[in-house]
């Protein structure tokens, strides 16, 4: 299938991130959300974000003006829906809420439409028992932030058919990023190795280690670009919380996640988007 149109569902950090990489590879872009100022920041963030790229002469301004006209933003559902050839979904990692989402979208979609989720750990033959298009159904998983990170995830659900699975790696190869096949389990990849590193850092903080040798430590001793404290932080401790309990629930209990990361999720203490976590933030 031949993709010229994209749909994302959902304006945060991660959808706002997909909407301009998308637009930024001359794909014509909708991105909705339910709230109105999710939209404004999420436009505010995406123009700040194409002019570093601008200013770093990695990207020709007359091209970014391009991407930001490419990019259509919504609160109607079956509007930013309806011409779209796929639709990626990147709304909060919970399993009802992206149920509602993908039956809504089963709905209003068009029948060739291909539906994708973003999810970083939610199997995601469970999340398209919400449809009835199991063959058109993919996971494409982005990492933070978007627009710099290389590689994306791409998962076969079980009903997935090799036409979407294909179309979706040449969609993550268009965007001028490298898709990594990852087996349709909790956590994937990615998730599934960083969630119980982090997971073992906060255990570490409990115990006495400060976060910033945690972090000097596997940066300046294996080599990690960033370490786990710092990571959690970028990440967000609830989707990391999240993802361990959704493991823990399929793997044992040895995935949980520790009680102090409960605790910082509980007390706001979320990382960068919340001003707070390990580090301060501005």
């Amino acid at each position: 299938m031949k993709i010229q149109k994209i749909a994302v569902v959902g304006a945060g950090i991660m959808g706002g991130g997909i909407a301009q990489v998308s637009a930024a590879a001359g794909y014509q872009v909708a991105i909705y959300d339910i709230h109105d100022e999710m939209l404004k920041k999420a436009r505010t963030g995406i123009e700040a974000s194409l002019k570093k790229f601008v200013d770093k002469g990695k990207l020709d301004r007359e091209k970014a003006d391009e991407a930001m006209a490419g990019i259509h933003f919504t609160t109607g559902l079956a509007e930013a829906a309806e011409n779209a050839d796929m639709i990626i979904e990147a709304v909060f990692e919970n399993l009802a809420v992206k149920h509602d989402v993908f039956a809504k979208l089963d709905a209003c979609a068009r029948p060739d439409a291909i539906l994708a989720s973003n999810t970083s750990a939610l199997p995601i033959t469970e999340i398209c028992s919400a449809t009835h298009r199991g063959a058109q159904f993919v996971g494409i998983h982005f990492m933070n932030p978007v627009p710099l990170m290389k590689g994306v995830e791409v998962i076969r659900g079980q009903l997935t058919s090799e036409d979407t699975f294909e179309t979706a790696m040449q969609y993550v190869r268009s965007l001028g990023k490298e898709p990594i096949a990852a087996v349709d389990y909790a956590g994937f990849i990615v998730s599934r190795l960083l969630d119980v590193l982090m997971n073992e850092a906060v255990k570490m903080v409990q115990e006495g280690n400060r976060p910033e040798d945690i972090d000097k430590a596997m940066e300046l001793c294996a080599g990690h670009p960033m370490g786990p404290c710092r990571l959690l932080d970028l990440v967000g401790a609830e989707i990391a919380m999240h993802g361990m309990e959704t493991m823990a629930r399929d793997f044992g209990d040895r995935y949980k996640p520790h009680p102090l990361l409960k605790k910082r999720v509980l007390a706001g203490l979320l990382g960068r988007k919340s001003g707070a976590g390990f580090y301060q933030y501005d």
